[in-house]
């Protein structure tokens, strides 16, 4: 493998280089290819989506009630009345089905414990699942966007004491959030090019490109997590005292390292942003993986008026295929206030910007500003995402609001970490307990797992001749394994990223074979020489 140039694949990204790698494996024939690259569950909610079936038949057969006299598959917009006294009916002809019975059920949680109305959810679900009118309001629904802050908050918050004077927009998923997120930050003046961005570092791949590109030309400014730990040091806390500072991206749980912000690191970062940067630093949370954590806080229960949150359902309920995202910003929040102290010529250039709007622009919020960016504001009518998509996005929330016994949670956390002892074990490597540690990814860190098996001259041997350049082609060359570069989400060590999320059991039994298997044959070398 030494005559592979890995140099030309220095800027691709991971998930470029990953199919470099696959085009690699595919030159053996016949081989079971294992994939454990890209975070993509093989794991997903079904009772949700069940629900989502059932609520499809029910919608349609109130459509079906207007027109009924006409041929050719015709039907009307439902007008409501009576809906619930319609579905009850249903229930009984169809009560066997569990999609049904959790319709029932969440129409109920609805109203004892998050005040709507049973008509006015029921009818709200039944003409989003219909797709039939545009959404209004642009940002969410309004009865599924309580259910959906309610969600999040139970999800975000921990032990730290609730609220839900927050507001919700739901996008496209994760990345459709950040990418709006920092559209709307430079159309506003919150940023600009060449102002200073802290990201929390190592950290997944676009939060390292975005800042990058040549419409922001933002200087990055690295907060180095302790590679050992996986927790941010008070050292790289205080490079945020710089005022030229002006955003924190953060991961938490982290990626690629799977650990969550520990108690300690939480309390050392909300207490310094509180004492130094309360009334100017943006900050931008990534909180995907949190809900595989135990215990989980996010910065936007502890910082919660700095702090803007972006989380996807993708990861927890196996819907990538579904792009489901969601910004919240409370409605106390730094970025308003930030916008309301802007020089008086950038607020007229911002009144004209969004006049078609309202006749009072500055009274637009900084989340509505995002709704109406995603459309260029121009097409601000047609802003919002799909209502389908609303429609399964409160589902699943729905199902771990109502799961009081945590029994989807449960699984989801135990299936990952199964696959974490079990590939660990098959190289021949004991893990320390870590009650931070999350195990959607897990990172091999060839340095360390080298020193463990072979010693610390095979570790010097293996730097010096640059072997972890070369460990992802040999990998994927020899055994079929695809694992993605540590080096691409930033890290300083050799390492590689594992997906944990993706493959069966078994497969993860035979990627911690295969990789021992490859370090042995590094090892082999060494002792030859």
């Amino acid at each position: 493998m030494q005559n592979i140039d890995f140099n030309q694949f220095a800027d691709l990204s991971p998930f470029e280089l990953k199919d470099k790698l696959i085009d690699l494996a595919n030159t053996v024939p016949d081989r079971t290819l294992l994939d454990a690259g890209r975070g993509n569950p093989n794991f997903l909610a079904t009772l949700p989506r069940k629900a989502f079936l059932r609520l499809g038949d029910f919608a349609l057969e109130e459509a079906e009630r207007n027109y009924s006299y006409l041929d050719g598959g015709f039907g009307g917009i439902p007008n409501g009345d009576d809906v619930v006294a319609r579905f009850d009916t249903f229930a009984k002809q169809y009560g066997d089905k569990e999609g049904v019975q959790f319709l029932q059920k969440a129409l109920s949680y609805a109203k004892d414990r998050l005040g709507i109305e049973q008509e006015a959810f029921l009818n709200e679900l039944v003409l989003a699942f219909l797709g039939c009118n545009y959404p209004v309001p642009s940002r969410m629904l309004t009865h599924m966007e309580t259910v959906v802050k309610q969600y999040i908050g139970e999800e975000m918050y921990g032990n730290v004491p609730m609220t839900q004077n927050f507001d919700v927009f739901a996008t496209e998923g994760g990345t459709a959030s950040m990418t709006y997120t920092f559209q709307t930050m430079f159309n506003n003046g919150l940023l600009k090019k060449g102002d200073k961005v802290a990201l929390v570092t190592p950290i997944f791949t676009p939060y390292l490109e975005i800042p990058e590109l040549s419409e922001y030309e933002l200087e990055i400014v690295e907060l180095r997590l302790d590679e050992t730990t996986w927790q941010l040091p008070l050292s790289e806390i205080e490079k945020l005292a710089d005022r030229d500072i002006k955003l924190l991206c953060v991961v938490n749980p982290a990626n690629p390292a799977s650990v969550k912000m520990s108690d300690e690191t939480l309390s050392l970062l909300t207490d310094f942003v509180n004492e130094n940067r309360k009334d100017d630093l943006f900050i931008v949370t990534d909180d995907v993986y949190g809900t595989f954590a135990d215990d989980f806080v996010s910065l936007f229960a502890t910082l919660p008026y700095n702090t803007l949150c972006v989380y996807s359902f993708s990861k927890y309920f196996g819907a990538t295929g579904w792009r489901l995202g969601t910004i919240a910003i409370h409605e106390n929040n730094v970025f308003d206030d930030a916008m309301r102290r802007l020089p008086e010529a950038h607020q007229l250039q911002l009144d004209d910007r969004y006049k078609t709007l309202t006749t009072t622009p500055r009274d637009i919020k900084f989340i509505d500003r995002i709704v109406a960016d995603s459309r260029s504001v121009a097409l601000n009518h047609t802003a919002g995402l799909a209502l389908p998509q609303q429609v399964q996005m409160a589902l699943f929330s729905l199902t771990c609001l109502m799961d009081s016994a945590g029994n989807y949670k449960a699984a989801c956390k135990r299936i990952i970490r199964d696959r974490f002892k079990t590939l660990f074990s098959n190289m021949g490597i004991e893990m320390k307990q870590d009650k931070d540690r999350v195990d959607y990814y897990t990172l091999l860190e060839l340095d360390d797992i080298g020193g463990q098996l072979y010693g610390a001259e095979f570790v010097r041997w293996f730097k010096e001749n640059g072997k972890g350049k070369y460990f992802l082609f040999q990998l994927a060359q020899a055994t079929g394994v695809i694992l993605l570069p540590g080096k691409g989400f930033d890290t300083v060590n050799a390492s590689v990223r594992v997906s944990l999320a993706n493959l069966t059991h078994h497969e993860y039994e035979l990627i911690g074979r295969e990789t021992r298997k490859v370090l042995d044959q590094y090892y082999a070398e060494f002792q030859g020489q």
